[in-house]
């Protein structure tokens, strides 16, 4: 099986982007709470990078692969 490889652009990316709207605006897209991203998953992720954004954030915290964000913080 291959190994996948994070790509640090994009994680540093992540890092730098805060959340423009709702409940948790202003507040960096790594550091929203677990619940919020997973509510998009269900409800349907925004369009354009930002949900493309949010569905990565999702699938790092769904998989339990947060320590990535570790060096970013």
């Amino acid at each position: 099986m291959e190994e996948l490889t994070p790509d640090p652009k994009l994680l540093l990316e992540l890092a730098e982007t805060k959340m423009p709207f709702g409940k948790y605006a202003g507040r960096l897209l790594i550091d929203l709470p677990e619940p919020y991203v997973v509510w998009f998953k269900q409800k349907g992720f925004p369009s354009g990078k930002l949900g493309k954004q949010l569905e990565t954030v999702y699938v790092i915290k769904a998989n339990g692969l947060e320590h990535l964000f570790d060096p970013l913080r």
